[in-house]
């Protein structure tokens, strides 16, 4: 089969042609470059107008010589919708003349297939790293779902934006990834919470050290530094929570050679396997809308003309994965021997457990150094804090914070992960409410981070957690929760429910605060890059 594949969701104009015989791929790009700032919506629409003829006119010719075309596909969202426009009416075109079959590609999630499909992995986790977006996702019960994606703005516009400020052209990540090169080390925001991040932070922190006469070559190295760092650490949080071996990297941002260090020395870290595709993949491109393209109509998955419109908030969690019958992401883990998390080994010895926060030789040492000891120092103080409200926790026998290391009681039989109930979920809702009550946001209540025996549960982990008595905070720690239910569990939706019932019972018990807090639960739900 040939697949022609039509790109335009932004700035790239591209068409390409996969033969899945030969696994060869044709790709003819056409890249739109704003003269000064960002990406002018119109412009590009202009620059789609002009370029798409002439991409899908290579491209056609190319198929016409290797024995034609059999299914045409294009990018259908999420994109400027001007610029899917010209794209989606040139693949209708197309389809028509020839007779063919019409398929609409989800862009993000053909970035995450591209990877997949040269790397050969079955169900990874999936790291999306472009310039509107930054996503991780991973296959399970029939979908792409969402492990955790930023909060405000995609990791290639944060860059963008600081590089506007101090006047350089688009893209910016080629350039803060050459100034970074002379650059030293200073501290800047480090916002991760569970596996969700924001990047708005850092981003106003970047151009305001430029602004006071920071050199810019500091202060591009430590963007890079904290943005990548962030990036790393979350995906090794979502192998952690659903005991994937396998990390695939998608995206334009991709190309950066510090963050692929940075994900490839974590994967080896901790024993896994990382594949980063090359690049004229990784970037936007109609060779990956070709190659997921072919592998929906395989599938079956076509669509007629009346059901092509383009979607601009098309997000990947949308999409029913008709093609895929690997095996869910959530993998179950080994019980035996020293257990690996996200960021420390523990240990059992004698009804105690020894965690030891471990260096990441991915992070800049001073970073990493900060984030031990801080983690370290508050999960000890957290964890004392919450069992005096309450709420069980494992005892805390003994703090070594210059070895980033806590001795602390063995609590239950195995973790929530394994045992899941709406019974378990309704009870964790109320001791997550009674902690909001008193200001304490737990920050990383996953399956992973609650421990439950036949009759108990027990709050686990509060490296990420700290101090708050804001509604945002709180509905934070919930949507983290309800996160990692949706990515690994199957039927989420009652143990969802249930938790949510139990978090408003006895939040209702003391204060009125339940109502603001489930609706900003509601709007952090919408706040996802594509909602």
């Amino acid at each position: 089969m040939r697949v022609l594949g039509v790109e335009g969701t932004a700035w790239c104009a591209s068409a390409a042609v996969h033969d899945t015989e030969t696994d060869e791929t044709f790709i003819e790009s056409d890249a739109y470059e704003p003269e000064s700032g960002g990406i002018h919506p119109r412009e590009a629409a202009e620059h789609m107008g002009e370029s798409i003829p002439r991409v899908v006119e290579t491209a056609v010719e190319y198929a016409d010589a290797h024995g034609g075309i059999d299914v045409v596909a294009f990018s259908q969202g999420p994109g400027l919708g001007p610029c899917l426009r010209v794209a989606g009416t040139a693949a209708r075109a197309l389809a028509g003349s020839l007779d063919v079959p019409l398929v609409g590609v989800n862009h993000m999630v053909a970035h995450l297939e591209i990877g997949r499909h040269s790397a050969g992995f079955d169900s990874p986790v999936c790291l999306n790293a472009s310039g509107a977006n930054a996503h991780l996702l991973g296959y399970h019960d029939g979908r792409y779902r969402v492990l955790g994606e930023t909060m405000d703005t995609g990791v290639g516009n944060a860059i963008d934006k600081f590089t506007r400020h101090v006047g350089w052209s688009h893209p910016g990540g080629p350039k803060v990834e050459a100034a970074a090169t002379d650059g030293e080390y200073i501290e800047l925001p480090y916002v991760v919470k569970g596996m969700d991040f924001s990047f708005s932070g850092i981003t106003s922190a970047a151009k305001a050290a430029v602004d006071e006469g920071r050199p810019v070559e500091d202060v591009c190295f430590s963007l890079q530094e904290h943005l990548f760092a962030m990036l790393t650490e979350v995906s090794e949080r979502a192998l952690s929570l659903t005991g994937s071996e396998e990390l695939v990297l998608g995206g334009g941002v991709g190309q950066n050679d510090r963050l692929r260090e940075m994900l490839a020395s974590m994967c080896e870290e901790r024993g896994a396997e990382f594949h980063a595709p090359e690049s004229r993949v990784l970037r936007d491109n109609a060779g990956m809308i070709a190659v997921l393209g072919a592998k929906m109509a395989a599938a079956g998955d076509t669509i007629s003309i009346e059901e092509s419109a383009i979607d601009p908030n098309f997000r990947p969690d949308e999409v029913p994965v008709t093609w895929h019958e690997g095996t869910s992401v959530a993998a179950p883990t080994s019980l035996s021997g020293p257990q690996r998390g996200a960021e420390a080994v523990v240990e059992i010895r004698d009804g105690t457990v020894v965690k030891r926060r471990l260096p990441k030789n991915y992070r800049h040492e001073e970073l990493d150094a900060t984030l031990r000891r801080d983690r370290t120092v508050l999960e000890a103080r957290l964890t004392s804090e919450t069992r005096r409200h309450g709420v069980p926790t494992p005892l805390v026998h003994d703090v070594n914070v210059p070895e980033a290391t806590l001795t602390l009681q063995h609590v239950g039989e195995q973790d929530l992960a394994g045992g899941l109930t709406t019974g378990r979920t309704r009870t964790l809702g109320g001791y997550l409410a009674t902690l909001h009550d008193v200001g304490v946001v737990h920050g990383d209540p996953t399956t992973r981070n609650v421990r439950v025996s036949e009759d108990r549960l027990y709050l686990i982990d509060f490296g990420l957690g700290y101090y708050s008595g804001h509604p945002e905070d709180h509905a934070m720690d919930l949507h983290v929760f309800e996160g990692s239910v949706a990515g690994t569990a199957p039927e989420p939706e009652p143990l969802i429910q249930a938790f949510e019932t139990g978090y408003e019972a006895k939040a209702g018990e003391a204060s009125d605060e339940e109502e603001s807090v489930l609706a900003r639960l509601a709007e952090v739900r919408g706040r996802g890059r594509y909602q």
